[in-house]
């Protein structure tokens, strides 16, 4: 049951960042704005998950499967090697702020979640 929990879960989450890597599709441009924003939001949502204390079918379900599913971690690393190759600059301002910010949006949603218990 728990791996159904946790696939399913994966599998919605796969469908949002689909739909946002398509989004972004139709509109080109150097920066990795799909990752960045997929990343970001889902370290945001996954630390509100946190912070509520779900139990553990629902954390299963919601913080590793959906979120698991959504944020891509294979992607982000590929795209800094590609900007560390083409665009240094914008290696830089992408790493800092997808940990920077990851790293407090996590903290932020883990404080926003445990106003909600």
């Amino acid at each position: 049951m728990r791996m159904l929990l946790v696939g399913f879960g994966a599998a919605l989450g796969a469908m949002a960042r689909f739909a946002i890597n398509r989004f972004f599709e139709k509109r080109p441009h150097p920066y990795p704005w799909a990752t960045q924003i997929i990343n970001l939001t889902g370290a945001f949502i996954l630390g509100i998950f946190s912070g509520l204390h779900l139990n553990d079918s629902l954390y299963l379900f919601l913080g590793t499967g959906m979120m698991g599913g959504y944020t891509t971690f294979s992607t982000f690393n590929f795209e800094l090697l590609t900007l560390w190759q083409a665009k240094p600059k914008l290696f830089y301002r992408y790493f800092a702020v997808s940990y920077g910010g990851g790293l407090f949006l996590s903290f932020l949603g883990v404080l926003v979640g445990s106003f909600g218990q």
